[in-house]
């Protein structure tokens, strides 16, 4: 008999044959494996981060409990919306410096605070201006923007210490000497977003006519 045809030298090499592919068979699942966990681990590294993106009309806005800036209390805006709509403006906070432009857009709301006053049904803080930086030393920055200010009705300031608001808004601009995109919404019920404006620069701010206008068509 040819050494070809011997049934037991037939039986050996199938036997080293399937002992091979069984080897690679767990290698190949071993990779795949550790490919799945690197991908799990990276998506759950981008949801921590917070959206990408700004929340658009309709979509539902993160709750937040923010302290006021002055006091020793603390706004959350689900308890909020139970008297009406909210305007939420987020200013830039501290970069480094205080800017110039958020001044500015403060100022045009101080003086126009009796018509977003009566525009808002004349309630108490209906717009909430966030001030957004690291923690340490947040209020000391956000007291020396307001400097001799005081917000009348219904302006009022929060801080958004380590820019979770930010975050979880999807406004947050990671890169060096930034903070925030400047951005105002109007809030209704079920924290929908009824109305929305957010800059790509430090400028393109919403003007408080739009801001009326805005709350007028809801």
């Amino acid at each position: 008999m040819s050494p070809l045809a011997d049934p037991q030298r037939l039986t050996v090499r199938f036997q080293r044959r399937q002992r091979i592919f069984q080897g690679r068979q767990r290698v190949s699942t071993g990779t795949l494996s550790v490919a799945v966990l690197l991908l799990l681990a990276g998506m759950g590294s981008v949801r921590a981060a917070g959206p990408e993106q700004p929340l658009e009309v309709g979509a539902k806005a993160p709750d937040f409990e923010l302290p006021v800036q002055g006091e020793e209390t603390y706004l959350r805006l689900s308890d909020m919306l139970a008297d009406g709509p909210v305007v939420v403006i987020f200013l830039r906070g501290y970069p480094g410096y205080q800017c110039g432009i958020c001044n500015r857009q403060v100022g045009s709301l101080i003086n126009r605070a009796a018509a977003l006053g009566k525009a808002t049904g004349n309630q108490p803080r209906r717009v909430v201006l966030i001030y957004p930086g690291e923690e340490d030393r947040l209020e000391r920055h956000a007291d020396q923007f307001l400097g001799s200010r005081r917000l009348p009705e219904p302006l009022v300031m929060v801080r958004d210490p380590g820019l979770q608001t930010v975050t979880e808004w999807g406004l947050r601009w990671d890169e060096p000497r930034e903070t925030a995109y400047p951005a105002t919404y109007v809030i209704g019920p079920g924290r929908r977003v009824q109305w929305a404006k957010v800059s790509e620069s430090h400028a393109g701010r919403s003007t408080v006519e739009e801001v009326l206008q805005a709350i007028r068509r809801r």
